[in-house]
């Protein structure tokens, strides 16, 4: 039996807030309220409403937006991070809830944009996400969806920062496992793409920490970025060919992004020190424009590396990028990882490398990669074997991986 929509009622200090949330429309973030609560711990669920109709899954019996407190990942002293409230999701499958609840996917979501109107629980999920989420539901997962911290609620979204990925993505679950009404089972695998594979990677390198309260019993990963193996001179070699710095690439949108966090958080980082003239205009777009428009930006002003960076934009924002690295490539649960043999937004070969350094590090890897499939084919056509891998998860099987399979191929 799914439960019906609830308020939540939150600590004395936290009600006189919470009263203007019932002159709110459904899923519209409170912005008011969320800048006037003060929550003290992390993970607390501070209200959750019925998400709009528009923005719910075909194969969802329910769905909640969620407004929840989390540790902020971008304080420069994690040891005095304040709290923040982030905004998410939940949805529910169709049917009874197994005995002990139903299993829970932490959905860790890509790249959608950094500005608040591109927040998912106020947008409907893409075809892609959509079908692979209904997918998730289908098999009896309830997904909680974190919107990431500054995505829809105050401040600059964390974009591609590990640990405020991690803070919001663990706290959501918090949240979420501490409504009995949604009938959780405490049984979570962490799933991700792309910038969300990042997350859920480094999600699971900071649990043990962060909340070891949760029971993370492994992750899905695609298309996770990765900085691969480094140069001799200790580069990243990423579009390093004079071919690939002069085409029109789409993939300049995510470092758009990065440069448009970093103009707003960090005034060390001046955006008109690495960018052009061609360069600024694209990144005020970035503030506010979501990722496919973003896309069209690019190629409408036909942006390459060369005419729209004056520098090295990887040595120029070292530091952020520096906050994307994984805390551990020794995880404690299982990783399955999918690779698309045409990924060049995540390149394959760096993503191998991944694979590769994490086996090298003792975690247990399974990689699958997908001939001729590119960054975003490749999320559903994994999931007829990332199932199968969560599935043994769930059902408390061992889980092998394929790490020496994996290190004959690549030789």
């Amino acid at each position: 039996m799914t439960p019906a929509p609830t308020r939540v009622t939150p600590p004395k200090p936290l009600r006189h807030a919470m009263a203007a949330l019932s002159l709110l429309a459904a899923s519209t973030v409170p912005a008011a309220f969320a800048q006037q609560v003060s929550p003290q711990t992390p993970g607390h669920m501070l209200a959750m409403e019925p998400l709009a109709q528009a923005f719910s899954l075909a194969d969802a019996a329910s769905a909640h937006a969620i407004w929840y407190s989390s540790t902020d990942g971008m304080a420069a002293d994690p040891a005095k991070a304040g709290q923040l409230v982030t905004s998410g999701a939940v949805f529910l499958p169709k049917g009874t809830a197994p005995a002990g609840g139903w299993p829970v996917v932490a959905w860790a979501h890509g790249t959608v944009g950094i500005g608040d109107n591109c927040a998912p629980s106020r947008n409907p999920r893409s075809e892609r996400d959509a079908e692979y989420l209904n997918s998730w539901l289908k098999e009896g997962y309830a997904i909680v969806a974190t919107d990431y911290q500054g995505l829809g609620t105050p401040g600059p979204h964390a974009y591609l920062n590990s640990r405020a990925a991690a803070h919001s993505t663990l706290d959501s679950l918090r949240a979420a496992l501490s409504n009995k009404a949604l009938q959780l089972s405490e049984k979570i695998v962490i799933v991700g793409q792309s910038q969300g594979a990042a997350a859920a990677f480094a999600t699971a390198g900071f649990a043990s920490a962060y909340a070891p309260e949760l029971k993370i019993l492994g992750t899905v990963a695609t298309g996770t970025p990765h900085s691969g193996k480094l140069t001799k001179d200790g580069k990243i070699q990423y579009r390093a060919s004079r071919a690939e710095q002069e085409r029109v690439d789409t993939s300049i949108a995510y470092i758009l992004y990065i440069a448009a966090v970093a103009n707003q958080s960090d005034p060390s980082l001046p955006a008109q020190s690495v960018l052009s003239d061609k360069g600024l205009a694209a990144m005020k777009a970035a503030e506010t424009t979501c990722v496919q428009p973003m896309f069209d930006v690019v190629k409408n002003e036909q942006l390459s590396w060369t005419n729209t960076f004056k520098t090295d934009f990887m040595s120029y924002y070292a530091k952020p990028f520096n906050q994307g690295k994984f805390p551990t490539l020794k995880l404690a649960a299982p990783v399955f990882l999918g690779i698309g043999g045409a990924d060049v937004d995540a390149p394959t070969q760096f993503q191998q490398d991944l694979v590769e350094q994490s086996c090298e590090a003792g975690s247990i890897v399974e990689a699958h990669t997908y001939p001729g499939l590119d960054h975003s084919q490749t999320v559903n056509r994994s999931f007829q074997d990332s199932r199968l891998f969560a599935r043994k998860l769930i059902q408390g099987e061992a889980v092998k991986g394929n790490c020496r399979a994996h290190a004959t191929a690549s030789r």
